[in-house]
């Protein structure tokens, strides 16, 4: 079997120092990682990203808004419990993790707010389990005057990841200057670096925008168990691509420009719509992926990757690695350790580029 097709394969060693607890400020002086060939790279800055793109490139970004999902309540005994909001089944319905799961039987009620003060803000239902998870569906009551995202917003936390253990950590940090569709648990990484002047300044060096909707699930962060990767079961993430991005990713294509995803979600949205369209030209959908990519896998969208630096042996590495093969991955993830990048959610980040209209830099 191929190294590449081995759990073990994909690990590597990061000193804890390295993993960053609060992003860049302002977002875009992150690092930058330049990968422009097979056999080189070059270190930069993510607010000269307009350099190393083209006029006639289409970035595609993920406007998912994470929610602040982690909520604490008590049972009717006084109890306390924790629940995680993963994906709304239908409205005021979620399925969540739970701690501790043995007091979520069917029919408890949980009250969220001060258990202590005895005055709760939401209430909630089990009304089952669910088997893949481990969580439990709660149905939510909520009064037609009000609103859930409202209540959410007023007691519930931001879920950031648990390597993030600086107090200095603010939850709009983990949030995207872009974020506008509520319903992920995790925010896409690779959007973190980018600032609104940014955004304009690529629009104005003729390098357009579109977006996808791919709600982040903490399957992402699920590590993969099997020796033979090709033996993991993928989550499945919630995606939507509209009639307008594909409208424009088709008219970029047509002029032979690139398809530019900002980050791994972007990417499993993309080349999960076009299998979705059964080897058809790309299609709008919504619905859901369980798209795995790893080395060997034949892109059908996506030209070039702007991504973070991720943990070891997860499928995020994998996907990476499918664009630089992974030995080459592994070798750059060694030299920015040795060059001292700041690693995960709100580390630097990495510029993928295709070969053939690799940017020459001046820099």
């Amino acid at each position: 079997m191929s190294e590449d097709l081995l759990l073990s394969n994909y690990n590597y060693q990061l000193p804890s120092e390295l993993i960053a607890q609060s992003p860049a400020v302002p977002r875009d002086s992150s690092r930058l990682l330049v990968v422009n060939s097979q056999i080189s790279h070059i270190d930069s800055t993510f607010s000269n990203l307009p350099d190393w793109l083209l006029p006639g490139d289409l970035l595609i970004l993920n406007n998912t808004r994470v929610i602040p999902a982690r909520l604490y309540g008590y049972k009717t005994t006084g109890a306390t419990v924790e629940v995680l909001l993963l994906e709304e089944i239908r409205a005021n319905c979620w399925l969540a993790l739970v701690k501790p799961g043995k007091r979520f039987k069917l029919g408890t009620e949980i009250f969220f707010g001060s258990a202590a003060a005895k005055k709760s803000s939401l209430k909630a239902k089990v009304l089952g389990r669910d088997e893949a998870t481990g969580g439990r569906f709660l149905q939510f009551e909520v009064a037609p005057q009000e609103s859930f995202w409202e209540l959410l917003e007023s007691i519930g936390e931001m879920p950031l990841p648990p390597y993030i253990t600086s107090r200095e950590s603010q939850p709009e940090q983990y949030q995207t200057v872009f974020a506008e569709k509520m319903g992920a648990v995790a925010a896409p990484t690779a959007g973190l670096h980018f600032t609104k002047q940014l955004l304009n300044r690529l629009q104005q060096k003729g390098i357009h925008q579109a977006y996808i909707t791919l709600h982040v699930g903490v399957g992402t962060f699920r590590p993969v168990e099997t020796e033979k990767i090709t033996e993991h079961s993928m989550h499945q993430e919630w995606i939507e691509i509209t009639p307008e991005t594909v409208a424009k990713i088709a008219e970029t294509k047509a002029q032979g420009g690139r398809i530019i995803a900002v980050g791994t979600t972007v990417v499993r949205t993309l080349e999960g719509a076009a299998k979705a369209s059964g080897g058809e030209s790309l299609q709008p959908f919504r619905g859901k992926t369980d798209l795995f990519i790893y080395p060997g896998y034949q892109w059908q969208i996506v030209d070039g990757l702007i991504t973070n630096f991720h943990l070891p042996s997860s499928s995020l590495l994998m996907l990476v690695s499918a664009f630089t093969g992974r030995k080459r991955l592994l070798d750059l993830y060694q030299s920015a350790i040795a060059k001292r990048y700041r690693f995960y959610s709100f580390g630097d980040g990495m510029l993928i580029l295709p070969e053939a209209k690799a940017v020459i830099s001046k820099q």
